[in-house]
Formats: C-alpha cells, structure tokens, sequence
C-alpha cells in the first residue's frame, strides 16, 4: 500500500461502515417485525441478539464477497457505492440461506430490505423536484437525469453503460451494462449459484416500478414500463419513465 493510497482505503472504509449503517436500519424494519423460519422449525420472531448476530455475519460475508467485485476497476464513485450495496444485499441473502431460511423467503425478505434503503434515497433524490413542480413527468424527468449524474452515472462498462432520449414528456434510459449485475453474474460463476440471479431480479430488478410512482407523486401507479431486463439474459435494460400513468403496475413486468 503507497501513502497516497491509504488516504483513498480510509475513505472507502468509511463510505462501507455508512452503508453498513444505513443497511442495518432497513433491515431491522424487516427482520425484527417478522416471523421467520430457520432449519424447518415454526417460524419465530427475532430478537436483538438474533439481529445483531446476523449483521456481524453480513459484514463477515461481505469481506469475504468483496474481491470478486474487482472494485478498483470500476470507472465511477457511483458505480462503486452502488457494487457496494449488490455486495452487502448478495451478502445478506447468503447468510440468510446459511442460517437455514429458505431461498424464497430469504429474497423476499432480502427485497423488501432493499426497497426500504433504495426508497429512502429515491425520496432524498427527489424531494426538490417534488417541492419545485407538481407535474409529474418533469418530476421524473429531472429526478432521472440528477440520477444518471449520480450514481449512475454511465462512462461505459465496466461502469455503467446507458442511451438516455425522451419521447414527449417521458424520459427513456436504455442500460446496456449494469456494474451490480455484473457483480452477481461473476459471484455465482467463482463462488457457485445458490440463487444468487434470482435474488437480485426479484430485489434490484423490481424497485423501479414503485420507485418512478414514489418520485411522479401524483397518486397514480404505472410510471414505469419495463419489457426487457438484464438479468433475464437480455441485452438492455429497455425503461420508459412515463409522465402519465400506464397499465404496466406489476413489478415482475419483464421478469417472467
């Protein structure tokens, strides 16, 4: 390690414990107001030192998951914070198979862990917009476009890689390359499958159906319209973030 380099180590160290934080308050709403089955015995409620033992072993898990991110590589602070959360979601969902919870509920309880982080930051993202206009679209439109400065900001893979146009009031984002999806292909191929994809597509690949109604704000649900998914073996993520409300409400649009 240079002495320049340690200054850059401290900071990622520091950035890890933050999410770490953050994480741990989404997933103590979940887990702590849940009965969950271990080891096919009853479903029971955890308690405290269920939770923090099981957090201790994410941070564990995520050490050891953390190489196969190669993060130095990626081209983006962004594209980095973003790895971080696959790593620490992927990580959750192990240890969760670990402690004998079954595969189905450890995404579920993974997705909705998730959802409650990635909600959290969508309303900070979007608040000024929320606050500065009551139409829907600009909403959106402005909300996406502050998003696609940061984090996801897309230099091209290995970051992420993006054609953003509008049509009307709607703003398109086709991504073509997604850094935590790449992340999770790479860990089932050196660490093995144990449902690694599917927890993801069923977590990170249906946020956004709730997460564009969340920043349009108008009341009404299908801001979004997704047919085509990364990590369904497509190859782009094809996003229409409509300004007026559509059918498409269903979160596993593209999925199936």
């Amino acid at each position: 390690m240079t002495l320049r380099s340690r200054p850059h180590d401290l900071l990622w160290t520091i950035i890890r414990r933050i999410i770490l934080l953050t994480l741990r308050r989404s997933a103590a709403k979940v887990l702590l107001t849940t009965q969950i089955a271990e080891n096919d015995q009853p479903a029971r409620r955890w308690l405290a030192p269920d939770f923090n033992r099981f957090m201790v072993q994410v941070a564990t898990m995520a050490d050891g998951l953390r190489p196969v991110a190669n993060l130095p590589r990626l081209p983006r602070t962004g594209s980095r914070l973003l790895v971080e959360m696959a790593i620490l979601t992927s990580a959750a969902y192990r240890v969760l198979l670990d402690n004998g919870v079954k595969a189905d509920n450890a995404r579920t309880l993974v997705a909705d862990i998730g959802w409650d982080y990635y909600a959290a930051q969508l309303r900070l993202a979007s608040l000024p917009f929320r606050l500065t206009t009551r139409d829907p679209g600009r909403r959106l439109q402005r909300t996406i476009r502050l998003l696609l400065w940061f984090p996801f900001g897309a230099p091209g893979a290995p970051g992420y890689a993006v054609d953003v146009s509008t049509k009307g009031p709607d703003i398109l984002t086709h991504f073509t390359h997604c850094p935590p999806h790449s992340f999770v292909r790479t860990l089932i191929e050196i660490k093995g499958d144990r449902g690694d994809l599917e927890a993801f597509r069923q977590s990170w690949c249906t946020y956004d159906w709730p997460g564009a109604d969340l920043i349009a704000a108008d009341g009404k649900r299908g801001h979004y319209v997704r047919r085509r998914t990364l990590s369904a073996g497509d190859p782009v993520c094809d996003m229409c973030w409509s300004a007026r409300a559509t059918d498409q409400t269903n979160d596993n649009t593209g999925l199936q």
